[in-house]
């Protein structure tokens, strides 16, 4: 079908069209407007058409458009509390100006839109805020007790890693202290005020974790929550991810783990689309991680990767001069908890030094919490201790004096026991490896003690009766 072009059917074209549009002839009177130019600006078109412009609108621009033979763009108006946008140019024949049109785009609905746009950009904000405060890492460094050479090294080493971005990988037995050495990271360094996430991998079955890790879309799975869920990775945006017990993964959740932390990006369940990641990752294990690489239980290829800063943390059983630290500030936490003053007798320090702790710090808080509940307000005694703690303890000090006892003929202060037995046994050590510092290495071993505890030792034996090592 051939259209005519006629005035009424270009008329019926331009008052097809959303945005508005106003003619005026060189004279700047107006000979046209569409309808959307009445619903913008409020001027019916009986008032305007075929008046002056500015007799109608005062403020009007077009005029000055013809005048000059300039065009103007992005000219803000309002009228009525609709805002607008006008974009004017003149009308050209043969090089001369012979009149000039407006095109007035509304935007009201945008101005609407970035003000609620900004309002949510204002409460995810918040949102975020209340997301990193329930995800916040309480402990520094100044949280960690102990003088223990060892520990010490260890604490260096953490101190220098939190000032980096590198994976760290933190290595000990169960309760000695890994998460706090994760969170004291955490808070040295320029992501202390991100989200801190911690995921115990060996707390969550294998396909939950990985809904859990990496999030996942509505529908993706049977049981998937409406609307979907948003990943620990992705929580942890701007902040840090603290993977706990990392040697638990399964193979399959490895090779995942991998490409999340070499993409630096994040695909959740169900998703096409990946989502970018500005995540530090800190993992922890009390596995021996390389002798599962060579049992093929863990990938050597993501082992490497969360291995860049290795912080290897000493059982308590090998610094055992910490225990009375720990101990005074463990009695710290349950005086303010339970609004009364705990003391420990020189005694039961005694049977805690002698104690081996295969739960490190956290059994001593335990068995400490324990003997509270039994102490009273009197000072907490040996008898006050669990059962095992108490045993091993009573059963290494009548050991001790016994080899007192049969080395000098009779009875020994209980103290005195203790010393001269613990000196016989470095005597020992040292005359069987030597007194190079690798011999000195191989005595602290065989004594399960840290090689520092031994120097300290030595340092004291000289100091009290002059004996040389």
């Amino acid at each position: 079908m051939e259209v005519n072009w006629t005035p009424e059917i270009v008329s019926h074209l331009l008052d097809s069209i959303h945005d508005g549009i106003l003619i005026a002839d060189k004279d700047s009177i107006v000979r046209y407007v569409n309808a959307a130019y009445t619903r913008i600006t409020g001027v019916s078109r009986e008032r305007i058409l075929g008046q002056p412009l500015r007799a109608v609108r005062p403020g009007a621009k077009l005029p000055d458009v013809i005048k000059s033979g300039q065009y103007m763009l992005g000219v803000l108006r309002e009228e009525n509390g609709v805002e607008y946008v006008v974009d004017m140019f003149p009308i050209m024949q043969d090089g001369q100006v012979i009149g000039g049109i407006s095109i007035v785009f509304d935007i009201t609905q945008v101005r609407q839109l970035t003000r609620e746009l900004v309002r949510s950009e204002l409460l995810m904000e918040g949102l975020k805020n209340r997301l990193s405060e329930v995800h916040r890492a309480k402990a520094g460094f100044k949280d960690i007790v102990g003088h223990d050479a060892g520990l010490e090294k260890v604490v260096a080493v953490a101190a220098r890693a939190a000032q980096g971005e590198a994976p760290v990988l933190i290595m000990g037995e169960t309760g000695t202290g890994k998460s706090l050495l994760a969170e004291a990271i955490h808070n040295a360094s320029r992501r202390a005020n991100g989200p801190f996430v911690v995921v115990n991998c060996a707390a969550v079955p294998g396909p939950l974790l990985e809904s859990e890790l990496f999030g996942y879309t509505e529908g993706s799975f049977t049981g998937a929550k409406r609307g979907g869920k948003v990943g620990l990775f992705q929580t942890a945006d701007g902040g840090t991810i603290f993977l706990d017990e990392i040697g638990e993964l399964s193979l399959e959740l490895q090779a995942k783990l991998l490409r999340v932390i070499e993409a630096k990006k994040v695909r959740p369940i169900g998703s096409n689309e990946e989502c970018r990641l500005d995540v530090r990752v800190i993992s922890a294990t009390n596995r021996n991680l390389e002798q599962a690489i060579k049992n093929g239980a863990f990938r050597g290829d993501l082992f490497y990767r969360l291995n860049v800063i290795q912080i290897n943390i000493p059982p308590l059983r090998e610094r055992p001069e910490d225990i009375p630290r720990l101990v005074s500030s463990i009695l710290g936490k349950l005086s303010a908890k339970w609004q009364h003053s705990f003391e420990v007798t020189p005694e039961t320090i005694e049977s805690l030094r002698r104690y081996h702790w295969p739960g490190n710090v956290r059994e001593l808080e335990n068995a400490l919490e324990y003997a509270a509940h039994f102490a009273g307000k009197g000072p907490i005694r040996p008898e006050h201790l669990p059962d095992a703690v108490r045993a091993s303890g009573t059963e290494s000090l009548v050991q001790l004096e016994a080899c007192a006892r049969q080395r000098h003929g009779r009875s020994k202060p209980l103290n005195q026991a203790i010393i001269d037995a613990e000196r016989q046994a470095i005597q020992r050590a040292i005359a069987k490896y030597g007194t190079s510092v690798e011999g000195k290495k191989a005595a602290a071993r065989e004594l399960g003690i840290s090689l520092a505890t031994l120097y300290n030792r030595l340092r004291e034996y000289r100091t009290r009766e002059n004996h040389s090592f």
